[in-house]
């Protein structure tokens, strides 16, 4: 069985889009990373509003995709599969059994590094630094669920 027509279409714009997302967070991840990123760095980033807005973009860019990929396309994905999406945890668990992403645990970890960059960095320039660098770490598993989900509609031929 087939999605429908409207559900194919919106699956293909989410496609757009998560693939312009990874490219972009890829971008500047390379650049935000280039040289290592310290505590002192994330200290002074008042006084350098270049990479002030590098670490800005990162964050952004990084919430951004994992919001597109778990609030968004995964549900879709689920609901075209077949499935009925449910509570987040559950579609993320039901994911990771696909083995459209690797773990769920880890998801919910991405997602507290998440909230971490976007809430807390203004105060405290270790937490900011400290998810910053888990955040660099956790691109590859990001950028891999997205390829994951992608591969999957392609395979089937609704992208």
């Amino acid at each position: 069985m087939s999605p429908d027509a409207r559900v194919v279409e919106r699956l293909q714009f989410l496609v757009r889009v998560v693939r312009k997302e990874c490219m972009h967070l890829q971008t500047t991840d390379q650049r935000l990373f280039a040289v290592p990123f310290t505590s002192e760095t994330a200290s002074r980033l008042d006084e350098n509003p270049e990479l002030a807005e590098r670490v800005e973009a990162f964050a952004s860019r990084y919430g951004r995709l994992q919001d597109t990929l778990g609030d968004k396309l995964l549900p879709l994905l689920l609901r075209a599969l077949g499935e009925k999406p449910a509570a987040a945890i559950d579609n993320l668990d039901l994911a990771e059994r696909l083995g459209l992403l690797q773990s769920a645990e880890e998801w919910m970890a991405m997602r507290t590094i998440r909230n971490q960059m976007v809430h807390e960095y203004i105060e405290d320039p270790e937490i900011l630094t400290s998810a910053l660098l888990t955040g660099h770490a956790f691109v590859p598993a990001l950028l891999a669920t997205a390829n994951a989900m992608i591969l999957e509609l392609e395979r089937r031929g609704w992208v």
